[in-house]
């Protein structure tokens, strides 16, 4: 993979990095365009989560890339359990029985559910190269979307299910682009700008993605674009730290708020640049920033490494989270306090902030 793509949003390894192949480890890179192995504080905003929930359990194996459909029902994730490829998996949110999905001596990641929950669109190499599909929650009517030898990576469906923004690898500039594929007619693609893991909001007028300082760095923060007449304008960065590159971002079912995981590095190469690359990764912890930029919080703290959210419609946020040699699907509930029932005190008076409590 070219330079930068040595960390994914989260998105992870088809396979174990301890066997010594190469084109494995290769592969596990997939996942970390600018997060990696994942220890510090964030310089954002600590803020509680409650009610942590596992949804998959330790296996030999590991569980990643999550993705819930549009009912909040269902689970898709990518996983290593059952081969030394990483294979589709559907499960209930609440429950525990798992239904594999794909079975091919191929590596398949990033699903994304359709705006119908029907279809699934996913990254996977096995026309030989990183490629875009879709395949029915059932497992069938397989299609290729995309066919280019250049990396081609996390899919995200339009609010109206008729196309998908995606990226792809540039090998000339070594950097991220943002393309968009329309499904009716799969031959029409167009660029739209530069960066990595877009997330298309379910308002539809914008798309979130990760972009880096420079050509080359890793250090990766929050930006938006707004879709207009199918072009792309005003690019805003909504969420950036000197401390962590913020990655792999995941809107909520509103498209008010935007999750993201927020990776610090361990080892910095300041160099003679203004702005330094990372050559090592400490800690990840997923946070979330308001549309406009404003709200930037951390929601976990560090003790596990936390990457790879998605904002479900109950308002979870599902993760993969990587403690010792074992990684698992995990949600949480950020904190969102709630007004009283009546007002403590009369409308001419401000009442005192309530504290964040349990909401479940």
């Amino acid at each position: 993979m070219p330079q930068g793509a040595a960390s994914s949003a989260g998105r992870h390894s088809p396979a174990d990095p301890r066997n010594g192949n190469s084109e494995l480890r290769a592969t596990r890179d997939l996942h970390l365009f600018g997060q990696g192995a994942l220890n510090s504080e964030l310089a954002f905003e600590g803020k509680a989560a409650s009610n942590i929930l596992q949804h998959t359990t330790p296996s030999d194996g590991a569980d990643f890339d999550p993705h819930v459909d549009p009912s909040g029902k269902t689970l898709v994730f990518a996983s290593t359990r059952h081969s030394r490829y990483s294979h589709l998996y559907l499960k209930p949110t609440s429950g525990a029985a798992i239904t594999q999905l794909t079975d091919e001596q191929a590596n398949d990641a990033q699903p994304c559910f359709s705006p119908d929950g029907k279809r699934i669109a996913f990254t996977s190499d096995r026309a030989g190269h990183w490629d875009i599909w879709l395949v029915d929650v059932n497992g069938r009517e397989l299609t290729q979307v995309t066919n280019s030898p250049q990396p081609e990576l996390h899919p995200s469906w339009s609010p109206d299910g008729r196309q998908l923004v995606f990226s792809r690898v540039n090998p000339g500039s070594g950097c991220g682009e943002l393309w968009i594929a329309v499904l009716e007619n799969p031959g029409i693609k167009r660029l739209i700008g530069e960066g990595l893991f877009p997330a298309w909001s379910p308002t539809g007028r914008q798309i979130a993605y990760q972009k880096a300082r420079d050509r080359g760095s890793r250090w990766f923060s929050i930006w938006t674009i707004q879709l207009q007449d199918d072009e792309a304008m005003y690019p805003t960065e909504i969420a950036t730290s000197s401390e962590a590159a913020m990655i792999a971002p995941s809107w909520s079912t509103d498209g008010s708020q935007v999750a993201f995981a927020a990776v610090r590095p361990a080892r910095i190469d300041r160099g003679d640049s203004p702005d330094p690359r990372i050559t090592g990764f400490g800690r990840s912890d997923i946070g979330i920033v308001d549309a406009d930029g404003s709200g930037l919080q951390s929601l976990t703290d560090g003790r596990a490494q936390n990457y790879s959210p998605c904002w479900a419609a109950d308002g979870r946020i599902y993760f993969t989270a990587k403690q010792a040699d074992t990684e698992t699907i995990w949600s949480l509930r950020p904190f969102s306090p709630q007004p009283p029932e009546k007002p403590l005190l009369p409308p001419f008076r401000r009442a005192a902030q309530i504290p964040p409590h349990d909401e479940s």
